[in-house]
Order: C-alpha cells, then structure tokens, then sequence
C-alpha cells in the first residue's frame, strides 16, 4: 500500500564486486568453489560442503549459528584470495581476466551470506541476531577492502578507458562502465588516507544499521496488548481469530495484540474502542524508542554524520546528492520537485476528506477533532456508508489460497509462466513453501518461496530477497527468489484488499529476479537503478484490480460465489477513497527522508525537535502523522538501500501508471505484443539503461499526469 511500501532486497542489491555472486546452477547440487586446505578448516559445517538438496537449497535442519562465523571467515579469506589473484595476473587487463573474474569470484559468499541474512530476517533467534551483530562490520570492511584494491582499479580504470576499442556487447560495455562508477564512488580513486577512512565509515554504519533494525524488531516483539470479549467492539471476525491464535502462540488468554502492521492497521480500522485504538498506535509510533538504553534517535544522529562525511569525500555537499547523482532523477532537487507536485494537490484532497470524516463522525457522536488513530476507523466507517460496503466483509472473498492462484494466473496469462507446488524442498519454518517456475515449454526457469506469516523474530513488513540470483555464466543458475509478508496467522486466512494488493507487488519484484535473462550476476533480476527497482512491482498491482480477475479469483472462500458484480462496481469505485490521506502519509516520509539526508549539521541534530519543526515546515495537516517515524524507518536507517531514495516509489507509480494505461488504451489487459514488451523488461536487468527500456516498451517517455488521474488528484 502506498506509504507504506515493503522493501526489496536482493543479494546483489549493492551491487559492489565484493557483493556474493552465486553460481550453482538449480537443477544439480549446490557445489562451493574447492577450498584451500587452510580455509577449510570444518569438513563438517554444511555452509562449506557441497548441498544435494532439491534446487541446491541451504540444507536448513542441518544448519546451526554456530556455523556462520567461522563458514564467514573461510568464505572471505576464499574472496580475498580470488580477487588478489585478480589483481596479480601479469596479463594486461582483458574483458574476461579482469570484468567476467571478478563476475566469478565469492561466490561461496554469496551462498552463506544469503543464506544468513534471510534466516536473520525471516527466522531470528537471540545466537543469529549475535552473529549478526558481529558479521556485520567484518563483512562490511571486507567489501571495502576489495571495492579500495588499488590492483583491481588499476585494471578496470585501464579497460575503461579502452572501452571504445574492445569491441564488446552492450551487456558488457554497460557492465564495465557500471562497475566504474561503482569503484570510483565506493573511492577506489581516493588517496590512501582518504580510501582508509570511508572504510571505517563502511564498518561503522554497518553495525549502526544492525543495531537500529534489531532494536525495532525487539520493541515489536515484546510490546503487546492483552484484551478480553468485553474489549473487542467492533471488531471482525478475522481480527478475533487473529488475535485469539496470537494469544495461544503466546501462552496467553484472550486475545493479544501486537505492534505488527498486520495486528496493528485491523485494529485501528476496526475497534471502536477509541481509548484502545490510542494505546495501540501511540505503541507503535514509538517503536525504536520504547525501551530505555534501546532508544534509535543517537543511532539515526551518527548514521546521517557518516553517511555526510562520506558523501563529502567523495567530493558531494551531502548524502542526498551523492545519492542520487546515480539515478534516474538525478538530484534531489528534482526528485524534491516531484514530490512537490504532488504535495499540495494531496493536501487539497486531505482537508476535504478530513472535513468529510468529521462531519460524518459528528453525526455517529463523535465530538473533537479528528487523531491520527481515528482516521482508519472512521475513514472505513464512511466508506460503508458512502458506498454500502463493509471492508472486513469483503475478506472471505479474499482468501490467501485463491490470491495466490490469482497470481500465477496473471503471470500465466501475461508472461507464459507456470508455478508448480513442490513438497521437497528443506524449510528454515513450516510456513514456508516452494513454487517451481516453469516457462511455455516445461523448462525449469527458477523456484519462488513464500514465507506469508507473522511471527516473533521475524522482520515487519513485507519484502522479496533471494537465496540466488540467475547467473548466465558458464552452464548458466537459475534464481532461487523469496517473498516474505507477515500476514496474521488465521484459519482460513483472509486478507485485506490492501493485503492481497502487496501480494501482487512483491510478486512484482519476484517475478523481476525470476525471469532474469542477464548473463551476469551483477546485472541480474532486481540490480537495476533505485528509481527503477519498484516499477515491475508496482505495475503488477494493476492486475489484482482488473473485473476479470476479482470474478474468477476473488470468491468466497465457503460457498464459492463471486462478488457480486453490483458491489465489484462498488469496490472498484471506492479505490480512490482517502487518496488525500494516503498520499500525504507517503508524501511526507519521502519529503524528511531528503531533508535528513540534506541536513547540513547533523551532528547538532535534535530528532524530535526537528521532526516537529519539519512538519511545521511543510504544513502537515492536523491530526495527521508520519506512517514510518525517523525512531522506526527501516527503510533509511537499517540499512542504505533507500536511504535518500523513499522517492523511489513515488518515480515508480509515475511509469507504473503510465505503464498499465497502455494496456488500458489497448482495450486488453493481456495485449500479447505489450504484454511481450513488458517481460523484456523484467527480462532485462541492470543490461540497459531503465528510461531506454522503458521507453522502447511504451513508444515514449513517461508522463505524471497518468498517476494524477489514478490518484483522483486531477483538479485537488
């Protein structure tokens, strides 16, 4: 859902050299490079010996915390070696001893680190969360020291500057000159003092992003809210039987609520006891600052001073140009400038809808204005009213089992993949399942794990990773692409409109890691520009929508009746209800993310001064608030991969919504010829550059006002 869009990550997002480049090709057993006998010092650890599972997935049960550290440290010493042989070849730099070598090199990295870091996400426990803490600025000063090799930059700043004389592919000119650039604001080119203190930058904000990302997810974890019938006026039947099955989980009574965004939202959109509906969001608006000694806002303040000084090694004013020098906006400016654009038409529409919900509260006895956690409740009141549908009794017609069909129809229909269950595959939890992709002709393209469920230790929020991303070198590998979501458990799990919506978008990014055609690692799937990476996923959303897909999908889970078709024109209707509200939360956490990243003193930073100041600033309508406060904001803080780059969704829903109106213009939502130009883009990767690929797939360049339109912000 807009404001709140999951995150992607892949193995290969950084997309430094030193990041893992997996290599096992899917359909044999996973087979690490042969050790050195001074590497190789555990014959026994199972991250080190080779894998006979079906699809050469980790062997799970066989794997325990106590295998990372020392699988980490032989697997980097292996890294180090390959690259300083590399380095060390007498023969002049070539395109393939030096560019495609270091395409091959880790890639018993790649397999133990995406093994780890889905485990740490998806299955934590107190001894993995340590490793974590641990692994984190090793591996973090290892990528440095190989991205800072004085030998490696030598050899590729040389067939750089050749690069007009080696005759090469356009894959592999894009991939030398991306890996140029890459090296040269990594500061390969820096000198030695300068190159030594952006490595302990590096170090640094990586323990400083592990530490804020488990600080959330412990705050999580451990508040809740315990209620009793007497507690749950209002509520549906699904967020009854959630809670119950929470409560059990926890060896509790009653019903218990959490900080997840699955517990949380049903409750605020639905309870209609409103001294509750405060506890329960004042508890997770401070998530990152509910427990003392634990508090986020030192971790964010010396986050933002490294991430300025490194940008000012590197010869930029501030993190926020720096990072988006290598976009498709280009600046912050002018992604500022769209964001912008949509600021004050969204503010438009929010007074309007806020004076709405206040009258119509006023008429339902409620007096006062309206809070932030009254406006899902009474935003669906009025939606019932406005256009006599009840959200929670559109649920059965949402079961998780006929959203996943709708899914693999779509891509069926659109693309020529088929997904087929497999019952073999090891688990790290029982939740999780495995879907072999297969393409029109039976051939085995890559296999697609679901993890849907809500639980302790793991992540909030909903995200695509990879254990493998395609690898076209030498006999070629299939992707192995995960998708994680934190669904409340429930039998029968029915989902929100919302929820079935984020389905179809990580399904988006999955399908983008799947259907990858790139012949190298660091042009695969999801390694493409940050203000690209969520156009395949966003775009994918428009298909949950389409009549014909809610008609055959969408049906009610007991008695298998179809919406009915007056109230699918109703649903349909009403998706642009609270379009003011929505915007305005996404809006003003992309708006602070900049001016964070801008912020020309941050080590005088007062977080909460300043975020009081900045909604001031930019005029935040009363009673609303930050959907993702700085205290919690995994996306810039747990990590870089959208630090300065919130923006990215909104760039996306610009191409996503130009996008889709082709097919709306086409009259077909599966036109085989568009449909065509769209798999080359999710075929594509990083291979070319994303305004070239996306021009050649809609006949021109993009256009907002498409997006304005879909909003319902035309005129605001």
């Amino acid at each position: 859902m807009q404001g709140g869009r999951p995150i992607v990550c892949s193995s290969n997002d950084v997309r430094l050299l030193t990041e893992a480049r997996p290599a096992e090709n899917s359909q044999r057993a996973s087979t690490p490079p042969p050790c050195r006998p001074n590497l190789c010092r555990m014959t026994e650890n199972p991250l080190l010996t080779p894998w006979t599972t079906p699809f050469g997935l980790p062997p799970f049960a066989a794997i325990a915390p106590g295998h990372f550290p020392p699988a980490f440290d032989a697997a980097m010493a292996a890294h180090r070696a390959e690259v300083a042989a590399i380095g060390a070849n007498p023969a002049a730099p070539s395109f393939a001893n030096t560019i495609e070598a270091l395409e091959g090199a880790g890639r018993l990295l790649s397999r133990i680190g995406a093994t780890f870091f889905n485990l740490a996400a998806s299955h934590a426990t107190d001894a993995l969360q340590q490793v974590e803490r641990d692994i984190a600025p090793k591996l973090a000063a290892h990528r440095m020291a190989i991205a800072l090799d004085p030998a490696i930059f030598q050899r590729v700043s040389a067939l750089h500057e050749q690069r007009d004389s080696l005759h090469l592919a356009a894959d592999q000119r894009r991939l030398l000159e991306r890996l140029y650039l890459r090296l040269t604001r990594a500061g390969a080119g820096l000198d030695p003092k300068a190159r030594a203190r952006l490595s302990e930058i590096s170090t640094r904000l990586a323990t400083l992003h592990t530490n804020f990302g488990q600080n959330v997810l412990a705050d999580e974890n451990e508040w809740r809210m315990v209620l009793t019938n007497a507690d749950l006026d209002g509520l549906p039947d699904f967020a009854r039987g959630a809670a119950r099955e929470a409560a059990a989980a926890a060896g509790l009574d009653g019903y218990v609520f959490t900080l997840s965004r699955s517990s949380a939202e049903p409750f605020l959109t639905f309870s209609a006891r409103r001294d509750l509906r405060e506890k329960l969001w004042r508890g997770f608006a401070a998530r990152g600052a509910l427990t003392e000694g634990r508090e986020n806002a030192p971790l964010i303040r010396e986050i933002l001073m490294l991430r300025r000084e490194r940008a000012q090694l590197l010869g930029e004013a501030d993190f926020a140009t720096f990072r988006l020098r290598d976009t498709m906006a280009g600046s912050p400016d002018a992604a500022e400038a769209l964001l912008r654009a949509c600021w004050e038409p969204a503010k438009r529409r929010i007074a309007i809808e806020k004076a709405e919900l206040e009258a119509f509260a006023r008429t339902a006895g409620h007096h006062g204005a309206i809070e932030p956690w009254d406006w899902r409740y009474w935003a669906e009141r009025a939606r019932q009213a406005k256009h006599n549908f009840d959200g929670a009794a559109l649920k059965p017609h949402f079961e998780l089992e006929a959203m996943l069909r709708a899914l693999f129809d779509t891509a069926r229909r659109l693309f020529g993949l088929v997904f087929e269950e497999r019952a073999d595959i090891p688990r790290y939890h029982a939740d999780l399942r495995g879907f072999e992709a297969l393409d029109e002709a039976g051939k085995h393209v890559g296999l697609l794990l679901l993890d849907n469920y809500a639980r302790p230790g793991k992540r909030s929020g909903a995200w695509m990773s990879s254990f493998r991303v395609a690898d076209g070198l030498g006999d070629g590998t299939a992707p192995i692409i995960i998708n994680n979501n934190n669904l409340a458990r429930a039998t029968p799990t029915l989902l929100s409109f919302d929820e079935a919506r984020t389905l179809f978008h990580e399904f988006g990014h999955a399908l983008h890691g799947l259907m990858s055609r790139a012949r190298y690692p660091s042009q695969s799937g999801t390694a493409v520009l940050g203000d690209f990476v969520e156009f395949p996923s966003q775009v994918m959303e428009n298909w949950l929508s389409l009549p014909e897909t809610l008609q055959t999908h969408a049906r009610h889970h007991e008695t298998g009746e179809a919406l009915d078709e007056a109230l699918l024109a109703r649903v349909l209707a009403a998706r642009n209800d609270g379009q003011g509200f929505a915007m305005v939360e996404y809006l003003s956490c992309a708006l602070i993310d900049l001016a964070l990243h801008r912020h020309t003193a941050p080590e005088d930073l007062s977080l909460a001064e300043f975020e009081a100041a900045f909604l001031t600033e930019i005029g935040m309508p009363e009673g609303m608030a930050l959907r993702h406060r700085p205290i919690h904001f995994g996306h810039l803080f747990s990590g870089d991969g959208y630090a300065a780059g919130y923006y990215f969704y909104l760039w996306a829903e610009v191409l996503d919504a130009d996008g889709f109106q082709a097919f709306e213009e086409a009259g077909n939502p599966f036109q085989p010829e568009l449909a065509a130009r769209l798999k080359s883009i999710f075929e594509a990767g990083d291979t070319a550059d994303p305004m070239t690929l996306y021009t050649a797939f809609r006949g021109r360049p993009p256009q907002v006002e498409a997006l304005l339109r879909k909003r319902g912000l035309v005129g605001a």
